[in-house]
C-alpha cells in the first residue's frame, strides 16, 4: 500500500505551518557583545535624558531589576537623579528597597551601595528605608 500523494501548495503551507516551532528564538551569535562600561553608560544616558518622565523611569528600573546583576553605584546616582527631577520621593525609595533586595544573600553588596551613594543622597535630601525605619515593619 503506498501512501504517496500530491499536496496542493496550499496543503504544503498548512503542513509547514503545523510541524514548525510555534515560536523562535533568534539569538546573535559572533555579533559585538556589550561591555560592562557600555552597559553602564547605556544606562547612565537612560536616567540622564532631559525628558524622562515617570513611566520611563518605572520602565527602565524594572528592566534593570530583571537583570542577573546588582545595579552600580553610577547607574543608581543617575536613577535616583532622575527621581529628584520628578520630585518622587516614593520611587527614589522604592529603587533602595529594589537594590536591597537585589543584593539577596551577599550582606555586603547593599552597605557598599548606599556608602557610594550616600553623598548623593544627602545631596538630594532622600532618605534610606533604614533611615526611614522601613526595616522594622
Amino acid at each position: 500500500m503506498q501512501m504517496a500523494k500530491h499536496f496542493s501548495v496550499k496543503d504544503k503551507e498548512a503542513i509547514r505551518l503545523l510541524f514548525s516551532p510555534l515560536a523562535q528564538r533568534c539569538y546573535s551569535h559572533g555579533g559585538k557583545q556589550e561591555t560592562d562600561e557600555e552597559f553602564d553608560a547605556r544606562w547612565v544616558n537612560y536616567f540622564n535624558k532631559a525628558d524622562i518622565d515617570a513611566w520611563e523611569l518605572r520602565k527602565g528600573m524594572n528592566t534593570l531589576i530583571g537583570y542577573d546583576l546588582v545595579p552600580e553605584p553610577k547607574i543608581l546616582d543617575a536613577a535616583l537623579r532622575a527621581c529628584r527631577g520628578l520630585d518622587d520621593l516614593a520611587s527614589a525609595i522604592r529603587i533602595l528597597e529594589a537594590v536591597k533586595d537585589k543584593s539577596g544573600p551577599h550582606k555586603d553588596i547593599y552597605p557598599y551601595l548606599i556608602q557610594e551613594l550616600r553623598p548623593t543622597l544627602d545631596e538630594l535630601g532622600i532618605s534610606t528605608p533604614e533611615d526611614l525605619g522601613m526595616d522594622k515593619l
